[in-house]
């Protein structure tokens, strides 16, 4: 009896795998070979199906060996019979009857089922007499099938209030960790690329722009510094010195710039470009201012005709021209020359003149040169 209950039982999973497939498509077709993934998906499936579901401990112990040496307690049985497509597992056995088994033997084996069971179930008291007592008389076949099901629906009550006490998560459990593993790294990367956008954004998003400078009468690069003046609405102009023979480099993330360039030998020049559209390297022409040039060549002429150089200087200056000269000193800082007194000093022969820095100058009306601020590097005190 018992062998008959094991092939029901082989039976019922061979239906159960088939009705999983109808639908599902796992790693492997025999469910025997079902592990994982697969068996948390048939869980879920068993649960939307039949309403109840099994531990993976029982799957393994009743799946992963075919054929099996023992067959599951009678609530597991029903449920399974259910999801095949039958009422019961009374139901199920009286579909699929052997050659010379009769009912009666179907139900008189539930007994030693149980026994065979994962755990010991207690049975009614009148189902066991019944079994017990072959000889009692029943009224009839119908008085039998209605026992055998008022026996199954209990069995199904029971059932659905031990489902979740059975249900093993630990796949699930791990499932989620995963997922919360690889939420957390993701959290993790995003944070690190929003650091690294605001500690470099200045990088990122600023644009280089390069302007080259050159006399614009001789189309030649200027071997002197200049000024580079940034002025931007409501701040003091930024101040930075153009190196000589070198393009200076402005980063910004501006759309605009206005900026000023001035040389004691080149005059002021005002430049507004639209960065937008502007290129990045340009090359801009200053104008040279002769006067101070001039100044400054004559002042660095080695020319014996001492007569000749006072006149072309008595030409270029102002009568009225104020003259200073700059001081690098704890003494004095500045020493006002009147015409004079600054032709004397750049006619008469001596190697400091070949120190002389023309700092700044300015001109009148009249294209004469009224203001001169000069320094000589190498020699700091006044004569």
């Amino acid at each position: 009896m018992q062998d008959l209950e094991i092939l029901h039982f082989e039976q019922l999973k061979n239906e159960v795998q088939a009705q999983y497939l109808t639908n599902h498509h796992p790693s492997h077709d025999n469910i025997a070979k079902w592990k994982g993934i697969d068996i948390i998906y048939f869980q879920e499936d068993l649960r939307k199906i039949a309403k109840g579901n099994i531990s993976e401990k029982s799957f393994y112990t009743y799946f992963k060996t075919s054929p099996t040496t023992k067959i599951p307690r009678i609530d597991m049985l029903n449920l399974l019979s259910i999801y095949a497509g039958y009422t019961s597992w009374y139901d199920f056995k009286k579909n699929h009857l052997f050659a010379d088994e009769i009912l009666q033997e179907s139900e008189n084996s539930e007994p030693q089922m149980v026994e065979n069971s994962e755990k010991n179930m207690e049975i009614p008291q009148n189902v066991v007499s019944l079994e017990e007592n072959t000889n009692f008389p029943l009224k009839n076949q119908e008085e039998e099938v209605n026992l055998q099901k008022k026996y199954t629906e209990n069995q199904n009550n029971k059932q659905n209030i031990e489902v979740y006490e059975t249900y093993d998560n630990k796949e699930q459990n791990n499932i989620i960790s995963i997922v919360k593993k690889y939420f957390l790294i993701g959290i993790s990367v995003v944070l690190a690329v929003l650091v690294g956008l605001l500690g470099f954004k200045d990088e990122i998003f600023s644009k280089k722009f390069y302007y080259s400078f050159v006399d614009a009468d001789r189309n030649s690069k200027i071997n002197a510094e200049l000024q580079v003046q940034i002025l931007k609405e409501g701040e003091s102009p930024i101040i930075y010195i153009a190196k000589p023979n070198e393009p200076f480099v402005y980063t910004t993330k501006s759309k605009s710039l206005k900026m000023t360039v001035s040389s004691p030998y080149y005059k002021t020049q005002e430049i507004i470009r639209n960065l937008e559209t502007a290129p990045e390297a340009e090359t801009i022409e200053l104008v040279p201012n002769d006067y101070a040039i001039m100044l400054f060549y004559y002042s660095k002429k080695d020319d014996d005709e001492v007569k000749i150089k006072k006149e072309r200087l008595n030409y270029l200056i102002s009568d009225n021209a104020l003259i200073y000269q700059i001081y690098n000193n704890e003494f004095y800082g500045v020493e006002r020359l009147d015409k004079q007194r600054y032709i004397a000093l750049m006619t008469t022969p001596t190697t400091s003149l070949k120190n002389l820095e023309v700092i700044e100058t300015q001109n009148d009306s009249k294209g004469k040169i009224n203001m001169i601020k000069f320094r000589i590097a190498s020699h700091e005190e006044p004569k």
